[in-house]
């Protein structure tokens, strides 16, 4: 109870008198606004046409019609730290998010478990009256916790949203993605073939989410976090929206920057004397090394489009069409959401809040990709490979990036991309509209802030404040500061003087319009902090950081250089941590039980997440499904764990056993059965992979046998990912298939059960024991049963 009890209490009822007061739920003050979050994904300062770019959005540029867009509106640039500051108030390293929560790596600033003491915006508005709701990609919870087995106390539902509808980790595939309803996993609602897509999908729980409540109680207030997957990779969007930008792209990035540019100056996003940095603005693998010789990241490398061959010209400019289509593709939906509030009069008191959690993303380097999980894996992604999927970008046969030249045009006029802390990383598109209020539309704003300062704007325009504890948990002070009084003054100086950065070894401060920036590559490897090459810009005038001013002005240099790790302490930023994404992501983390040599897994059950499932990387190991089979005509999947962009899996086909490791989705090592099933209870259908090399390290190379319990049918030579098999999302499955098929070569239709049969359970082994005896060992398990 919040409030004492002022009834009369008596012996008898008709002596006491009620007072439901204390025990009613919250209220918010009559008139207060619904408040919504629309948070994109990887889209950069220059993609939408209302920030100077050539991709229309002209349901984005209906919010910025009537509203303000910040043209100095800053992120960490990365995804799970920016949308930490989104919800918090409070910077990333507080927030236990010095990178994306795949990459924790078990130390304060950086577990992946935002602390209870830095409130969310969800729990204090719920607590004071709103509905909360939250569709698409969450991206703020240990991989440890997303399963079925953990505490949800960092799920959405136990972060103050009473509804949640989409995706828990990085990235999903936006045919076959990763669903979580409130609390638990949840098939897609139909097939890309049915016209399935994630942003339709969530676009539509969302508006379902309002009805619900507004049916019941239609004068209360809602907090909506609308989170598509857009523009994150893998870029898909049905094919009629990528037509529409075909030969858009044609003259190249090169050109486009140039085109951007003006319209920015038209616009007064930018000042008029703004000049673009060089394409290789850090550096090229030929021109620079690291402290001991390393090489410069060829992932962060962009090729000249002059220097393109006519095909990989064709080929760019595509991926440039597919992620134009995307972001269309994703306009359109938010269109829709405008759409309902304005049919059912909520519009006006809807603050409506549009921003990018960073900039542009150079994940593709400099040939683009049709399978981002080759990053992952330390694969570099291969021309003609690319080339041949041209026809596929986009569909479901892709996981696609474009080449990272797209990433500078689309953070025109900065330098560089997200992962770094130069303004190509950080800048980002922010509108604020909130029509009742605002009164006016269409304005820009020059004052500089960060996504830190979106929950103190929130709580000035409703009028709330930061609650001394929520949950029992004592809070900690904001980082962020209210930017609603730029709302009536444009020429208002800005109430931010100080802003810390660092993400991935890329380090910078920005202080009273002056800014420092390492020239570390992310990533990298290199290490050496204390060697960084440190850049002085005054941004104020050079917001695209092209002038470096260290020589000139070695004090201001020095000065800057000391808030940095004034203010990097303060926030708990150490350490910092450069390594490859292969690295990082096979860096270990907590299990919720135990490694051990044994996994047994069920059929008709959830699909069990890649990081708390079995481990079978560069080692030995043997999948053994037992199973009962009455005759002929079982058919379907055994077992599967991955995707066609990276799996493997054991199925029936023909009533012969058949194995497949799909590696990377490069090439599709098979292996088929040479008789037929047995038939009878208890059969045990197996394969067992014996590790004999590696070539190149890491990658383990063997033999792959196929058994009828311990009868050898098939063998073949294979090799394994040194990675996942996806950053986030296509779990281990037992009797089906979920998602986005390891293999075309499945009968049937799409998850491909196992039918004709029992599966009873599956077993894999890592002990590294041979096949045989562990089939005994079994067997005589099955006798003692």
């Amino acid at each position: 109870m919040t409030n004492s009890f002022r009834g009369k209490i008596n012996t008898d009822i008709r002596d006491s008198v009620p007072d439901w007061e204390p025990f009613e739920p919250p209220r918010a003050a009559d008139g207060a606004p619904n408040v919504v979050y629309m948070v994109l994904d990887d889209v950069g300062y220059s993609a939408m046409s209302c920030y100077g770019g050539v991709i229309e959005t002209p349901n984005i540029d209906r919010i910025a019609a009537d509203g303000v867009r910040f043209t100095q509106w800053h992120t960490t640039a990365l995804c799970s730290p920016t949308r930490s500051c989104l919800l918090t108030g409070r910077n990333h390293t507080r927030n236990a998010m010095a990178c994306i929560t795949e990459a924790a790596i078990g130390f304060p600033n950086a577990n992946g478990t935002i602390p209870p003491e830095n409130g969310m915006i969800s729990e204090i508005l719920e607590e004071h009256g709103w509905n909360t709701y939250i569709v698409g990609k969450w991206h703020l919870c240990p991989t440890d916790e997303m399963n079925l087995a953990a505490t949800r106390r960092n799920w959405p539902t136990g972060r103050g949203f009473q509804r949640f509808y989409g995706f828990l980790g990085a990235e999903t595939n936006q045919w076959y993605p990763d669903l979580v309803y409130d609390n638990h996993p949840v098939d897609q609602p139909k097939t890309p073939d049915e016209g399935y897509h994630f942003t339709d999908d969530i676009t539509d729980k969302a508006i379902e989410f309002i009805k619900d409540a507004k049916a019941i109680a239609p004068d209360k207030p809602f907090f909506l976090y609308y989170a598509p997957g857009a523009c994150h990779a893998p870029h898909h969007a049905p094919r009629e929206w990528i037509e529409r930008f075909e030969g858009r792209f044609d003259r190249g990035y090169d050109a486009l920057r140039e085109t951007v540019l003006a319209r920015q100056k038209e616009l007064g996003i930018v000042p008029a004397d703004t000049e673009l940095p060089p394409i290789n603005p850090i550096g090229t693998p030929e021109t620079r090394q690291g402290p001991d010789g390393q090489p410069f990241p060829p992932l962060d490398y962009t090729k000249p489009w002059d220097s393109l061959s006519d095909q990989e010209k064709r080929l760019f400019a595509r991926m440039a069409e597919v992620y134009a289509g995307f972001l269309a593709h994703a306009d359109h939906h938010i269109g829709r959401l405008l759409d309902h509030l304005e049919e059912t009069g909520q519009r006006d008191n809807t603050l409506v809040i549009l921003v990018s959690d960073n900039g542009a993303s150079g994940e593709g380097g400099p040939n683009g990709s049709v399978n981002e999980n080759k990053l992952f894996n330390g694969i570099p992604d291969d021309l003609d490979e690319n080339l041949a999927m041209l026809d596929e970008l986009g569909g479901p046969k892709t996981y696609n990036h474009y080449a990272n030249g797209w990433a500078m045009a689309f953070n025109t006029p900065f330098k560089m991309w997200k992962r770094y802390e130069f303004n190509g990383g950080t800048a980002d598109p922010c509108i604020i509209s909130w029509p009742s209020v605002l009164g006016h539309g269409g304005e820009i704003r020059h004052q500089y802030h960060h996504a830190i300062d979106l929950v103190p704007t929130v709580l000035d325009c409703v009028d709330l404040r930061v609650p001394e504890a929520i949950k029992g948990h004592t809070q900690s002070p904001l980082d962020g500061v209210s930017m609603r009084y730029t709302f009536a003054d444009p020429s208002a100086p800005s109430a931010r003087s100080t802003q810390f950065y660092s993400m991935l070894g890329s380090r910078g401060i920005w202080h009273d319009g002056w800014k420092a920036v390492t020239t570390h590559p992310t990533i990298s490897g290199w290490s050496n902090f204390a060697d960084d090459v440190w850049q002085l810009y005054h941004t104020d005038v050079d917001r695209a950081e092209v002038h470096d001013l260290a020589a000139e002005q070695p004090d201001k240099l020095k000065e800057l250089i000391r808030l940095w790790f004034a203010e990097a302490d303060a926030n708990g930023a150490f350490p910092l941590d450069d390594r490859s994404p292969l690295e990082i992501l096979n860096t270990p983390r907590p299990q919720l039980s135990a490694a051990r040599s044994r996994y047994v897994y069920y059929a008709d059950v959830a699909d069990v997440p890649e990081q708390q499932a079995v481990n079978i990387r560069n080692r030995s190991y043997s999948i053994g499904s037992l199973v009962d089979i009455p005759g002929k005509g079982a058919e379907g999947v055994l077992f599967a764990h991955g995707a066609r962009f990276g799996g493997h899996a054991l199925y029936v086909k023909d009533n012969r056993l058949h194995y497949v490791y799909n590696f990377v989705g490069m090439l599709e090592q098979k292996i088929d059965g040479t008789e037929d099933l047995p038939a009878g209870e208890n059969v045990v259908l197996a394969a067992s992979f014996d590790k004999d090399g590696e070539d190149p390290p890491g990658i383990a190379t063997g033999i792959l046998s196929l058994y009828h319990g311990d009868h050898k049918v098939g063998e073949g030579r294979i090799k394994t990912q040194p990675g996942s098999f996806e950053l986030a999302g296509e779990g281990l499955c037992v009797g089906r298939d979920s998602g986005a098929a390891v293999t075309d070569d499945y009968r049937g239709q799409r998850p491909h059960r196992f039918t004709g049969g029992t599966i009873k359970r599956v077993v894999i082994d890592v002990s590294g024991d041979p096949y045989v005896d562990q089939e005994r060992e079994a067997e005589a398990m099955l006798m003692r049963e």
